[in-house]
């Protein structure tokens, strides 16, 4: 079931992604060469709970942190740890909030010091993508037309599309319907209507599509250790255009 929110409702989701990037923007500002990702993961429980806000990842089937911060050719799923982050490292921070029975997720690949123009330019290529998918979330649009915008654009530039990982609905749960792939031909699946609320979220690697699940049992890494990129936003369908609801990073 796709679930139609209301004003007020938005208006709780909006509240948790507010948290959300104000967790990882606060992260952001920590992360420099030698900090740890258990580090970062501790300013961004402590920025969580501060508001008001529950991690939505802690104890999400067992995992034991409350944010998800990948390295380099891990996609996502990351479980912070105490290890130093190196110079030439790509950071990728994912939050999820709760906060009055409502759900936030955002996510946002970061540099620390010099990396090389092909990386840069992955990051950028992702996140452009990402407002390309944005920008026909829209009222008399479908479903696929938003992962057709994300691999028609990735594409283009020679990198490939995270198949087996998708973005979501999100609202009084974390992950709702519907699933929300990276990929596929335009015009199909349900119609976009307003008050869908959607977490839209290009996986994107310089090499192979195929991804493998850690000895952790939690982090996704590229088959072929290519480096991956991340950004995410959750948004509102509107009738002309979607409303970001985790503005600002």
């Amino acid at each position: 079931m796709i679930h139609i929110r209301n004003q007020s409702e938005i208006e709780k989701i909006r509240e948790s992604c507010k948290i959300v990037v104000d967790s990882i923007l606060k992260a952001g500002q920590a992360l420099e060469e030698g900090i740890t990702s258990k580090a970062l993961d501790t300013i961004i429980e402590k920025t969580i709970r501060s508001h008001g806000g529950e991690p939505a990842f802690k104890g999400y089937h067992g995992f034991p942190a409350s944010a998800c911060i990948s390295l380099n050719e891990a996609v996502v799923h990351g479980i912070p740890d105490e290890a130093p982050i190196p110079s030439g490292t790509v950071v990728k921070i994912d939050v999820g909030v709760k906060k009055n029975g409502y759900f936030g997720d955002a996510a946002k690949s970061f540099c620390v010091g010099d990396v090389s123009e092909e990386t840069k330019k992955l990051l950028n290529i992702t996140r452009e993508a990402l407002y390309k998918a944005i920008d026909v979330a829209h009222w008399g649009n479908r479903l696929s037309d938003i992962s057709h915008a994300v691999q028609s654009y990735v594409e283009k530039h020679g990198y490939s599309v995270v198949r087996q990982l998708v973005g979501h609905g999100i609202g009084t749960e974390l992950h709702e319907e519907p699933q929300v792939p990276n990929y596929g031909k335009p015009g199909r699946g349900p119609r976009l209507k307003p008050g869908m609320i959607l977490a839209i979220e290009p996986m994107i690697n310089i090499g192979g599509s195929e991804v493998v699940t850690a000895d952790d049992g939690w982090t996704v890494v590229t088959a072929d250790s290519s480096m991956s990129a991340h950004f995410e936003h959750t948004v509102a369908v509107g009738r002309e255009s979607a409303e970001i609801l985790t503005q600002g990073l």
